[in-house]
């Protein structure tokens, strides 16, 4: 019985996660559409929302060629490796208090650990294809991502000094009075440009420039194995986003309190004519439950919106799925903005710009922390 639990638990989050991978290719498609002033896919399915199902369709349909001389085993195991570690760090993940198939205490270390493990899979595609493209495009994403590895891992190492744990349920918690983007915006900024080469995105796509390697490490590849490769690209954009939602914009957390005074504000602004009257006193400015109380809005005790566990489990995930959306948005701007540069240009710009300026940085805020005596404490050590 436990072991049929822990299937369904699987399903119920590796279905939603490869539909959301399968839209956010759409959306890409049409948001890059719109910056180009084109209209992008719109033909299959009610404005085109059906095009990605369409395209596995006819890939899947595909016959599939393999190259002569290459190592099956390995030309075959490397997509389903890199697909599986692409997938196996949504199991850490909190959509809300509680909400995680898997919520210990090493959940960055385990995403760190999985995130590494998917460039052997990268590695072994392209080196058993038999083919110099193919082998030169898996040589430079594999340097790619060991090089911006460890700028993610300096970065998310400031987060960690901030909230005292390697949990990610701790670390969202520990945002609920402030973001992290607020302290560590400078931190954000780096790790947001680790993140994008991470991905092997736009304009840091060297493992896969058209312009010399055809399409890189993926180059031999078609029908469904080239699936498994598309598939654990955007599946790692989208888990990287969220990542990023978590460490710095607070995660599943939303404001509760924040959000009535945007709720009184607009109201005061719509129906007080003494709004704009600077000497006007406001009696629930102080107290705002009393203003949710005249509004029928249910707040209870604990300073919670909502008393249903279902809808406030359903809000606290809804939060998480739109700070990644806009993070999602900002990875397709910067794909349709930024020109691609030279592999020489990344390698130096990680070596020799932002790794100093990380080091800095893991210099500079123990010192502010030791010298406020701020130091976060492990609630759940002591």
């Amino acid at each position: 019985m436990p072991i049929f639990i822990s299937v369904i638990e699987v399903i119920i989050l590796s279905v939603p996660a490869l539909l959301t991978v399968a839209y956010v290719t759409i959306a890409e498609r049409k948001t890059m559409a719109s910056m180009q002033r084109r209209l992008g896919p719109n033909l299959v399915g009610y404005y085109g929302l059906l095009q990605a199902f369409a395209d596995a369709l006819k890939l899947l349909l595909k016959e599939y060629v393999s190259p002569t001389q290459a190592n099956l085993v390995l030309f075959f195991l490397g997509p389903i490796i890199t697909l599986i570690f692409s997938l196996l760090g949504f199991s850490v993940i909190p959509y809300g208090p509680g909400l995680a198939i898997l919520d210990f205490d090493l959940g960055i270390l385990y995403i760190l650990a999985v995130s590494s493990l998917s460039t052997y899979g990268i590695l072994l595609a392209g080196g058993s294809a038999n083919s110099k493209y193919a082998f030169l495009g898996s040589l430079r994403s594999t340097a790619q991502l060991i090089s911006y590895e460890l700028i993610l891992s300096s970065a998310i190492l400031l987060v960690v000094l901030l909230s005292g744990s390697l949990s990610l349920t701790v670390n969202t918690e520990m945002q609920k009075a402030i973001w992290y983007l607020v302290p560590l915006f400078p931190i954000f900024i780096i790790f947001f440009i680790g993140c994008i080469a991470e991905t092997n995105r736009a304009p840091f796509d060297l493992a896969e420039a058209e312009s010399e390697l055809v399409s890189g490490f993926m180059t031999e590849h078609s029908a469904v194995i080239f699936v498994f490769f598309f598939l654990a690209e955007y599946a790692s954009i989208v888990l990287i986003c969220i990542l990023t939602s978590i460490f710095f914009l607070g995660g599943y957390n939303l404001n509760y309190t924040s959000l009535i005074y945007l709720i009184k504000e607009i109201d005061l602004y719509l129906n007080d004519p003494y709004y704009f009257d600077p000497y006007y006193y406001d009696p629930y400015l102080y107290d705002p439950s009393l203003y949710v109380t005249i509004l029928n809005i249910p707040f209870n005790e604990d300073r919670t919106l909502f008393s249903d566990p279902l809808i406030e489990g359903i809000t606290y995930s809804l939060t998480l799925g739109f700070k990644a959306c806009v993070m999602i948005f900002v990875f397709i701007w910067a794909r349709a903005s930024l020109p691609r540069i030279r592999y020489d240009q990344l390698m130096s710009f990680c070596w020799t710009i932002l790794l100093p300026l990380v080091i800095a940085f893991i210099i500079l805020l123990p010192c502010i922390l030791y010298g406020f005596e701020i130091i976060p404490t492990n609630v759940s050590l002591l």
